[in-house]
């Protein structure tokens, strides 16, 4: 049979893998046959130079028909670019996220290092005697990656951090403090060389290897908001102003009290329920 070669989201060619789309859907929940029909068809309909955006497309599709649950967990990825075009709600999300694992956070502070008198920090979290000082690197754009520059940079101004008021002050004494950083895409090769060597615990798409940022969102459902397909541009600004970043908030919100805040009909936000808990529950 003759290689079939499609176009990634970095545009280069790659070999179509039927085990990629079969895994693709198992990993969101569909069951084995439902897996391998969703794999046979789309290699059935697959040609040469096909983009995995359009068997992306296609595989959400099959997934709403057989079961929307998992449908909407497929759209995990597509919901993290959703979070854009600007950093700040990734940054909340990932305070969210961090959270309800335990972390007291704080977001988007300015800390004192030794040369330069502020910096801007994305998120400081603590937890028993360890304080992360972390860095959010958002990405949007297909194939985006986070290089080893971006690294460099965060190490270097948490290098400063550790040698000013902030890590030498009375109260900071006891505790292990740590630097992370955290991206929604994936670390280049030299990028994860560099923050082993350093250190730096680096929490991304599919990094580590089985704890990736994906794993802990499905593992505890943390969806982001902008997973559910119901939620416009409008409603997500308005969630992200009053700080509920997660799916599962959307459970407890008072649906009435918006719409009249908000006037729209009350019916926009009950499909948000609806979708939240047909995810979630």
């Amino acid at each position: 049979m003759e290689r079939l070669y499609v176009i990634n989201l970095n545009g280069e060619k790659e070999q179509f893998s039927f085990q990629k789309v079969y895994n693709s859907a198992r990993r969101v929940g569909a069951s084995r046959d439902l897996a391998q029909d969703i794999a046979r068809v789309i290699r059935k309909k697959a040609y040469p130079g096909i983009k995995t955006s359009e068997i992306f497309s296609k595989v959400t599709k099959m997934l709403y028909s057989k079961t929307p649950k998992a449908a909407l967990r497929f759209n995990l990825k597509k919901g993290m670019k959703r979070l854009g075009p600007t950093g700040f709600p990734f940054e909340k999300f990932v305070g969210e996220i961090l959270k309800k694992l335990g972390y007291n956070v704080k977001i988007n502070q300015y800390l004192a290092g030794h040369c330069i008198r502020s910096y801007e920090i994305d998120f400081v979290a603590q937890k028993g005697n360890i304080i992360y000082i972390g860095e959010c690197k958002y990405r949007n754009l297909p194939g985006e990656k986070v290089h080893s520059r971006d690294a460099l940079t965060s190490y270097a101004r948490f290098s400063d951090i550790c040698n000013g008021p902030f890590s030498k002050s009375k109260e900071h004494q006891n505790f292990e403090i740590k630097t992370m950083m955290v991206t929604n895409a994936k670390f280049t090769k030299k990028t994860l060389d560099y923050c082993e060597c350093m250190g730096i615990d680096a929490l991304g798409w599919r990094y580590p290897k089985t704890q990736g940022l994906e794993y802990l969102i499905e593992k505890n459902k943390l969806y982001p908001i902008t997973i559910l397909p119901g939620l416009n541009s409008y409603l997500a600004n308005f969630f992200v102003s009053k700080k509920i970043m997660l799916a599962q908030d959307i459970l407890t919100i008072n649906s009435k009290k918006i719409s009249e805040e908000l006037k729209i009909p009350e019916k926009q936000i009950l499909i948000l329920k609806k979708q939240a808990e047909s995810l979630l529950l």
